[in-house]
This record gives structure tokens, C-alpha cells and sequence, in this order.
């Protein structure tokens, strides 16, 4: 079995280390934890108890900085974390517990993800992006640069927030999602907008402007087509959204419904 795993490396309890994997200076793995063949985990990187790196990984990727010969942040990612095989997760990011990617999932350096984060195969987060607590994004997922996603946000397959105002330049304007909003299929979310709370961006929609609470759009550019609380289950006839009221699996609020579960908070 060949490893290469630094005498500076602190590795827990009951660790699993698969053949050809690679754990340099300063690593720190939690008890019982399973990182699995030819994984790369670099310098610095601590990764919580109970996670899982699977094969053809790399945790704490370098950046430009590390090339140009600058110091880098090492990379956290909490415990009970989930890293399917071909994921790379660039140094200098905060990941926190219950973390979940799919296969060949990107995460670029100075993001700042919370809690029980869901990231979709070949997703990419490019970095200095703040992810909240229960965000969930599915496949083929594309994040800017200053995105910021509050908790309990749902991102579906191919979702784009750009960040460029004027491409190609260095002014920035990441897209802000508040909390409980929905971005269906295939929406283009164009810089600086905002979307509030509660709120349904249909699929395949360009979003140039605001979106305000409760509205749905849709379109190119997106409009004004309904107000959530006007959607019905297409299956049952009862109110869909806001969809905290009606959907709780693996949420905080499962079994206990979401207007009991935020007044035990209060």
C-alpha cells in the first residue's frame, strides 16, 4: 500500500488511509474519519471527525498564492462531512459539520459555507462566497465570485449567478439570495440582483432586477407571473409555498413543523 503521510500530520482514531493518498505538513484528520485511494489532502487542512473523502480528491488545493510564493489560509471542514470522488476544495475556505458535495464538485478559496451545505455534481462555487446553513444545490450549479446564499436556500440544476457587471472587468457585484427562496432549472441570475425571501425564480428565467418577497418570475427578462401563496400542490390541491410550511424532510424543523420549530428558537 503506498502512502505518503507527513510525520507532522496528526491523524485520529480509527482513520481509514487508502493506497497512493497523500497527507502533507500540519493535516489534521478527525477520529474516525475514511479517506479513500489516491486522495491529496495539503498542508493545513483540518477535516472534522467522522468525514469522508472519497477517491481522486484533492482538500486544500493550492491557490495563485501558493505559486507566487505567499502564505496561505489553510482550509476547515467540519465533522459528519461527505466529499464524493473527483471533488477538488481549495485552501483558505470555512466549511462547516454535515457537509455534503457530489462527484466532481469545485470550491474555489474564501468561501464561507455553512452548516448542513448540499453541493451538486460538477458544481462550482468560485470562491469568496458566502453559503448559508440548509442550502441545497443540484448538479451543474455555477456560484460567482461575492455570491451570497442565506440559509435554507434551493438552487436546482444548472443555475448560474453571474457577477460581472460589465465582462470583462474587476468590478464585481455578487447576486444576494435571501432565506426560503427558490431558483428553478436553468435561471440566470444576472449581477447584483437581489432576491428576497420566499420568493420562486422559474425555470430557464433571466433575472435582471430585484425580486420581492412572495413574487414568482419567469422569463427573458424575468417578470411578475404570480405570487407564491397562489401555487397549489398539483398533486393533493393544498398550498405549496411558501414551501417551509409544507416540506420538511431533513430540515431542522422535521416532525415538528416549521411555525413550532422557529418559536422554540425565539
Amino acid at each position: 500500500m503506498n502512502q505518503l503521510i507527513s510525520e507532522q500530520a496528526k491523524i485520529g482514531k480509527n482513520v481509514f488511509i487508502g493506497h497512493n493518498t497523500i497527507i502533507e505538513d500540519g493535516v489534521v484528520i478527525g477520529d474516525d474519519s475514511r479517506i479513500e485511494e489516491n486522495v491529496i489532502i495539503r498542508k493545513g487542512t483540518e477535516l472534522g471527525e467522522r468525514s469522508i473523502i472519497c477517491a481522486n480528491s484533492i482538500i486544500g488545493e493550492h491557490t495563485m498564492a501558493f505559486y507566487n510564493g505567499t502564505e496561505e489560509e489553510p482550509l476547515t471542514i467540519g465533522s459528519d462531512s461527505l466529499i464524493r470522488s473527483g471533488s477538488i476544495i481549495y485552501t483558505g475556505s470555512r466549511i462547516g459539520h454535515h457537509f455534503q458535495t457530489g462527484h466532481q464538485v469545485t470550491i474555489r478559496e474564501k468561501s464561507r459555507i455553512g452548516n448542513h451545505v448540499s453541493v451538486g455534481t460538477i458544481s462550482d462555487i468560485q470562491g469568496d462566497c458566502e453559503i448559508g446553513d440548509y442550502v441545497r444545490m443540484h448538479s451543474n450549479v455555477h456560484i460567482g465570485q461575492k455570491s451570497v446564499i442565506k440559509p435554507y436556500v434551493w438552487i436546482f440544476p444548472y443555475v448560474v449567478l453571474t457577477n460581472d457587471p460589465t465582462p470583462p472587468s474587476e468590478e464585481l457585484v455578487g447576486v444576494v439570495i435571501e432565506s426560503f427562496a427558490i431558483i428553478a432549472t436553468g435561471a440566470i441570475l444576472l449581477p447584483g440582483v437581489h432576491i428576497e425571501e420566499d420568493c420562486l425564480v422559474a425555470a430557464g428565467a433571466i433575472v435582471t432586477k430585484d425580486v420581492h418577497q412572495y413574487e414568482v418570475v419567469g422569463g427573458n427578462p424575468a417578470k411578475v407571473i404570480s405570487d407564491v401563496r397562489k401555487i397549489k400542490n398539483h398533486v393533493t390541491g393544498e398550498a405549496a409555498y411558501p414551501w417551509k410550511y409544507h416540506f420538511e424532510r431533513n430540515m431542522p424543523w422535521e416532525s415538528l413543523g416549521y411555525n413550532a420549530w422557529k418559536i422554540g428558537r425565539e
